[in-house]
């Protein structure tokens, strides 16, 4: 079916880069994108009016961990000084010998509630994301039950992903009096390694060419170098893209300095893993960074010499205290920036705007991280890191990946005047003013309404889920704390 999308403003595409167009067209059939331009003499089978509306490529999120994330809310203005402001080892190590309850990223699979717990989480994360204007996320490294739930989610909905299961060469746990340390399971990161690979290889291509496998060794101190060294040979071997959180903590900076007497860029330099299939999560605590006190580093020139890119979560890390220093640093050392969620909301707006504001203030430059750097971040940096020029644009050739975003304020006055409509998102958008989804031609979200699900009824069930989540925190909190205990109130419950 050929149609034709009549805006309104069009995000088209010039050269390297994104164009605006006033009151244009876009045309797509069969899931490819034939035409874009000031008006189509063609005919046309179906018309969608976007008048006074955004049309746009899809955001493409590159760091999503799945679920609805109930153990963050636990962390907000809190947490422990010795895990120097971590997320991950706040909400996710466990008292050695438990498991994190009520996640089902770490239950085991004979667990009761296991396969209800990961189909809710599922289903939460691909409805989210698609509410939010994301097309083609990326889930980095979750079990393979949880990327099984993923894969169903994404078939039925109809979303882009690249999936994979994350492997590595042991955990963090937390000892009798709370203190970090790694338990080491070599053989268990192998077994993963090798069902990471056969996942990769049965998924590839599936749901209509919408998903495609991705290799997740998760951090880099929690695998071995042999390790890293099998994931190069395995990516070359496969075609597929690679993605490891590194460069995220300042725990894991000094673990790998002390260990190898290299930073974790220099780490992933020494097995082959830099380059520009490679997407390093965060990259932000590199050896430049003034919070290291580290002398003489050039990670930041390392991963732009080899082309990488870091997928960058302005939200998740401001919340911890922390921010990229400095957006104009990466990029012109040649580091391709793409944006990811992590973790709550899964809006796009708010990350692009939480990265520009952040970028300017850190940079001490008005013109850093731009409205344009940030968007391009949010679609062709993503693209790029995945090694895809169908995705993030809107151009003959290119998937019909679209989002309508209502730039009117929809009742209220919060956008005011608009004149440059990708100004005006970033800096008055939130993720709600997405109206419509198209994922390789086909409409899956209309009038913000994904058809197969109840909102309402997720939401609902998810807090239920995270009320029974948070009642079971004592039972492996490194500290054996309750919920109230880790996260006080903001204000004192009336009695």
């Amino acid at each position: 079916m050929r149609t034709l999308i009549r805006g309104g403003w069009i995000v088209g595409f010039q050269g390297e880069t994104h164009a605006l167009l006033r009151d244009g067209v876009v045309v797509f059939e069969d899931g490819v994108i034939l035409h874009v331009g000031a008006g189509f003499d063609g005919d046309v089978d179906r018309e969608i009016d976007a008048g006074g509306m955004l049309v746009a490529p899809g955001f493409i999120d590159m760091h999503v961990h799945g679920g609805h994330r109930a153990s963050h809310r636990l962390i907000t203005d809190t947490g422990r000084p010795d895990y120097f402001g971590q997320p991950f080892l706040e909400i996710s190590v466990p008292r050695e010998g438990t498991r994190p309850a009520g996640d089902p990223r770490y239950t085991r699979p004979d667990q009761a509630g296991a396969t209800e717990g990961t189909d809710l989480h599922a289903t939460f994360t691909v409805a989210e994301l698609l509410r939010n204007g994301v097309t083609t996320f990326m889930e980095i490294g979750s079990q393979l039950r949880v990327q099984e739930g993923l894969l169903k989610e994404v078939d039925r909905l109809g979303a882009r992903a690249y999936l994979g299961p994350g492997f590595d060469s042991g955990r963090w746990v937390a000892d009798d009096k709370g203190r970090l340390k790694r338990a080491l399971d070599e053989a268990a990161g192998w077994r993963e390694f090798e069902g990471a690979v056969d996942f990769i290889k049965r998924v590839e291509g599936s749901c209509g060419d919408r998903v495609r496998g991705i290799l997740i060794p998760r951090e880099a101190e929690t695998c071995t170098p042999d390790l890293l060294r099998a994931t190069r040979k395995a990516a070359d071997e496969l075609k597929v893209p690679i993605s490891t959180h590194a460069a995220y903590n300042v725990i894991e900076f000094y673990e790998l300095v002390t260990e190898h007497r290299m930073t974790p860029v220099e780490l992933l330099e020494s097995v082959g893993l830099l380059g520009p299939d490679l997407t390093i999560g965060h990259g932000n605590l590199v050896a430049e960074n003034p919070q290291l006190n580290f002398a003489g580093g050039r990670d930041v020139e390392l991963m732009g010499e080899y082309g990488a890119s870091i997928s960058h979560c302005p939200v998740n890390i401001a919340r911890r205290g922390r921010c990229l220093d400095s957006w104009e640093r990466y990029r012109k050392a040649g580091v391709n920036i793409a944006l990811g969620s992590d973790t709550y909301p899964r809006d796009f707006m708010m990350q692009m705007r939480v990265a520009s504001y952040f970028g300017k203030v850190i940079g001490r430059n008005l013109r850093a991280a731009t409205a344009a750097d940030v968007f391009e971040a949010a679609t062709l940096g993503g693209a790029r890191a995945l090694g895809r020029d169908d995705l993030g644009r809107l151009a003959p050739g290119a998937r019909a990946d679209i989002i309508i975003v209502d730039i009117s304020g929809r009742g209220t006055l919060r956008y005011g005047p608009v004149r440059d409509p990708i100004k005006s998102l970033v800096e008055c958008g939130i993720g709600d003013d997405v109206r419509t989804v198209i994922v390789d031609g086909e409409v899956r979200m209309e009038e913000g309404r994904i058809p197969g699900v109840d909102i309402e009824s997720l939401r609902r069930q998810a807090q239920e889920a995270a009320e029974s989540a948070w009642d079971r925190l004592q039972d492996w909190d490194a500290l054996g704390r309750t919920a109230e205990e880790m996260s006080p109130w903001s204000f004192p419950l009336l009695k």
